[in-house]
């Protein structure tokens, strides 16, 4: 997510002069090094008005330490489920600090991400955050508390879309057509779909409604899906996702 969000920056134009990444592994250093010609890439936070934290949950706490002396006026994280309240404590004071769940379509713009400001964090150190996740897609501001929702249901949803494009392209096959065909169906099918719902401003409802004739085959597999409470088991598992997220956060 890290490097989405450096791709994204870099994209939009901002000068590589002004950027510096972090990186404790020396290989990866070398490789976001080469991959980003003049792109600072080093092994301790250099002083720096503002930085970005994106690393695992576990690893949070630690790099927030190592932030600490660097002269930070702000700190944008998308580690999921760290609260701010432990960023802020974690950093110290002085440090107006945001958090944020962005998700991985992000490494090719199309990232959507919430966001929430901490304590100290006042409109215009929301608005710098939103400027960073935009240049990798959408951007919405929500309360704190809301976040590990956000990590349930967008965070984590891209990987529920592939498990149905999985089960797509394997029903395809299984009704008779070649791999290669089944799967472009199902991309173009899953594209297709979203921009209806992005574009024409219905409801999924409607939209599912519009394909679903009386006694058709669209009715019959819907019928399937729902006798095997397929609506359920997406609402839980987002469920569960925003219940792991608390869990991260607490631990």
């Amino acid at each position: 997510m890290g490097e989405a969000l450096l791709r994204g920056l870099l994209a939009a134009g901002r000068p590589v002069g002004e950027l510096a990444v972090v990186e404790a592994v020396e290989a990866r250093r070398a490789e976001l090094a080469s991959a980003h010609p003049g792109l600072s890439v080093v092994a301790a936070p250099p002083e720096a008005e503002a930085a970005v934290l994106a690393v695992k949950p576990a690893d949070a706490e630690s790099a927030c330490a190592a932030l600490a002396g660097a002269g930070l006026k702000r700190l944008l994280s998308v580690a999921a489920g760290v609260t701010t309240v432990d960023l802020e404590r974690w950093v110290g004071p002085g440090v107006a600090v945001v958090r944020a769940m962005p998700n991985t379509p992000a490494l090719v713009g199309e990232g959507t991400a919430a966001l929430s400001g901490g304590a100290s964090a006042g409109p215009a150190d929301e608005a710098w955050a939103e400027e960073i996740l935009s240049a990798v897609g959408r951007v919405v501001r929500l309360p704190e508390r809301l976040l590990d929702a956000v990590t349930g249901l967008s965070g984590s949803g891209p990987a529920y879309v592939f498990l149905v494009a999985e089960a797509l392209i394997d029903a395809g096959v299984a009704a008779g057509l070649p791999r290669d065909a089944s799967r472009q169906l199902t991309i173009g099918t899953i594209l297709g779909a979203a921009r209806l719902l992005a574009e024409t401003g219905e409801t999924p409802e409607a939209l599912r409604a519009a394909v679903t004739s009386p006694g058709g085959t669209t009715a019959a597999g819907l019928r399937v899906l729902e006798a095997r409470a397929v609506r359920a088991a997406l609402i839980d598992a987002v469920a569960a996702a925003a219940d792991r997220s608390r869990q991260l956060g607490s631990g």
